[in-house]
């Protein structure tokens, strides 16, 4: 400054080391950091493989970025064609063209599409609109020219159609996304109508897993910012306001809550966890035998020291009800609050099978969340 303008007079005024947000428990909030988690029982020590095995996670987390990714590998890597890459092999009399060997596979899927997803909890335009978009797609003809194997192909495509698809709900900000079974089950009964045996999917999949991490055009990323941004920050004008004036919301739970016969269980996913948390501590509730908290943030505000109604150190009220958290070290949103209130809370890790952000809101299809909540019922 003083280069530009010698004769201004500056004086500093940080404000971050007294008066900013801290971990004021060192990170007890945070379930998986740094190669090593601390949310773990009796402070076990987690690693990056307890995560869960090579299911194709990470090639998911590519494939959102850029569904098309993986078919226009395969296209510039020539695999399997006859020729290598650029090469021109001349076509058996009555062959299909290049392009046309993956759009008569598309083809199978018509009067299909619509039980596919349902079945995989899949909103259907989602998938049917994938599918138009695939078959008009510049990619097919360098894919079908470079993967001669039918079923291989297949596959390849019932990716890419489950990925557009699971892209676009992401876009959208659709509060719940299939989680990795119902993903995965969506691709094998897509690549079954194409003709893939049921099982040649773990093949295939293990192909995938086997090729060089995709490189994403940084445009797929612009193209999806809006997404990205509010995934890392769920809903943020929704939690600054919350944080702001957020009594109403809690005033309205409490209404809610009071309509209703006890006893009571409050699930809050998100925001909604901080919210439920917040107004049971500030309200005592007989009516409610239990909170739930899923993929929420509230642990790390109140060790942050921006929970409105309850600041670190202090502990939980004694009125507030048994405490039910569920978080998936996928999912960069959700924290533990064992570590926080020992004995207060009980946490249950769960593997969504999503990368993140899709991790965030795959809860609602994933059994092992509902099995969770169930045994803890009054």
């Amino acid at each position: 400054m003083l280069e530009f303008a010698p004769d201004v007079r500056t004086a500093s005024c940080y404000w971050g080391g007294e008066l900013g947000a801290r971990l004021g428990a060192g990170g007890l909030s945070v379930p998986y950091t740094g190669g090593r988690s601390r949310g773990g029982p009796d402070g076990e020590i987690g690693t990056a493989e307890s995560i869960g095995p090579a299911d194709g996670t990470e090639l998911w987390a590519d494939l959102y970025r850029d569904p098309l990714a993986e078919l226009a590998a395969a296209a510039g890597s020539g695999a399997g064609s006859a020729s290598g890459p650029g090469g021109s092999a001349e076509l058996p009399l009555g062959a299909a063209l290049p392009a046309e060997r993956p759009r008569a596979l598309l083809c199978a899927l018509d009067g299909h599409v619509g039980d596919i997803a349902r079945g995989a909890g899949l909103p259907a335009p989602y998938l049917a609109a994938a599918v138009t978009e695939l078959a008009a797609s510049a990619v097919l003809s360098g894919a079908g020219a470079a993967v001669p194997d039918e079923e291989e192909l297949a596959r390849l495509l019932a990716r890419a159609l489950v990925a557009v698809a699971l892209a676009a709900l992401l876009d959208a900000d659709a509060p719940v996304v299939p989680d990795g079974a119902a993903r995965d089950a969506a691709v094998a009964a897509l690549a079954a109508r194409m003709g893939a045996r049921p099982e040649g999917s773990e093949r295939g999949l293990g192909a995938a897993l086997a090729r060089p991490v995709l490189r994403i055009a940084s445009r797929q990323v612009v193209r999806r910012r809006r997404a990205l941004t509010e995934a890392a920050h769920p809903a943020a004008a929704d939690v600054m306001l919350y944080l702001a004036h957020g009594e109403p919301l809690r005033r309205r739970l409490r209404e809610a809550v009071e309509e209703l016969e006890p006893p009571v269980v409050v699930i809050g996913h998100s925001l909604g966890g901080i919210i439920a948390l917040d107004a049971l501590i500030a309200s005592p509730s007989p009516r409610v035998a239990l909170l739930v908290t899923v993929g929420s943030q509230a642990p790390f505000l109140y060790e942050s020291g921006a929970l409105p109604g309850l600041v670190h150190p202090e502990p939980l009220p004694e009125h507030l009800p048994d405490w039910l958290n569920v978080y998936d070290r996928r999912d960069l949103l959700g924290y533990v609050g064992a570590p926080l209130f020992p004995g207060r809370v009980t946490d249950v890790e769960v593997d969504n099978r999503q990368p993140f952000p899709a991790a965030h809101s795959a809860y609602w299809t994933n059994p092992a969340v509902y099995r969770a909540i169930a045994a803890r019922l009054p």
